[in-house]
């Protein structure tokens, strides 16, 4: 099986664009599609083969396409929708689903792909925008291993830590589901540890020093608590988007019939956030629930 060299991804936001670029750096003929005209304007500068809103017009050219869009909705329109990528992908060309999906749906997507005679990798990603553009993310990953072996260069690239959870697709998502019960219950434990300290009048510069020189230090509160400092909630990653990815942790735990009291916990907390109105701000927006404190306005 040959390696790959003609690689499409879908989906230039913040994780994206830091992947594309990547895979630009490695000498991949890399091209990239958004809706976002600026954002393949400016991966266009970085040297990718082509962009554009859509990948259809390039779609036969392509070895593999990677799917780094918002949610399993997008996936859905991107490969099946009215002008969907599945059709015109030639046989045997390789998709990889780097978006949070349950892994019900990622099963349904593959089995539909394999129908239309392509190969799929289950491979959800974790590591922020700085990772991202570092070329330093994690992959939780299900698959062939021959397909592994076919695509190791472009996870080499895009990648500091690929975990192969197994051949089964799913498995990739269940571990990333497992991975974002953690990171929403640290971001809302830290935004309530911090609202704490708000109404205790602790100055909060010395409350995120104290705790990332300690033992209740967590990735997220380190992550997080600066952009409630800087008063600065644009968003790196939404309160919307918790609301879905604890939402299908949720949704996988109700099917497996086990109980996650903190992941429930957490989801009514970014659910709260959302129906206040901050749903598309950062999700350490979710701070903001909190009343009867005050909280630094950006600079």
């Amino acid at each position: 099986m040959s390696a790959l060299s003609r690689i499409g991804l879908v989906g230039l936001g913040s994780m994206g664009m830091g992947m594309a670029q990547s895979l630009i750096r490695a000498g991949f003929d890399t091209y990239g599609f958004d809706l976002n005209p600026d954002a393949c304007a400016r991966l266009a500068e970085a040297g990718a083969a082509g962009t554009g809103p859509s990948a259809l017009p390039y779609a036969d050219r392509l070895d593999a396409l990677m799917l780094v869009v918002v949610n399993g909705a997008q996936v859905e329109a991107v490969l099946f929708g009215e002008q969907g990528l599945a059709q015109a992908l030639r046989p045997g060309s390789l998709v990889i689903v780097c978006s949070t999906l349950a892994a019900t749906q990622t099963q349904s997507i593959h089995r539909r792909l394999a129908e239309l005679g392509l190969e799929m990798i289950d491979a959800p990603i974790s590591g922020g925008a700085v990772k991202a553009a570092d070329g330093k993310l994690s992959v939780m990953a299900s698959g062939k291993p021959e397909l592994f072996e076919q695509a190791r260069g472009l996870f080499d690239a895009v990648a500091e830590k690929l975990y192969v959870v197994g051949p089964d697709i799913g498995q990739g998502s269940t571990v990333k589901t497992i991975h974002q019960l953690l990171a929403g219950v640290h971001i809302a434990a830290a935004a309530e540890a911090m609202a704490m300290a708000a109404k205790a009048e602790i100055p909060l510069e010395l409350m995120f020093e104290v705790v990332t020189h300690s033992a209740g230090n967590s990735w997220m509160f380190e992550n997080r608590v600066p952009h409630i400092l800087d008063g600065d909630y644009a968003p790196r990653s939404s309160v919307d988007i918790f609301v879905k990815d604890l939402g299908i942790v949720l949704d996988t735990a109700h099917q497996m019939k086990f109980p996650l009291p903190l992941a429930s916990a957490a989801h009514q907390m970014f659910l709260a956030a959302s129906n206040e109105g901050y749903g598309r701000e950062d999700d350490a927006a979710v701070v903001k629930t909190f009343k009867g404190i005050r909280l630094p306005e950006g600079k």
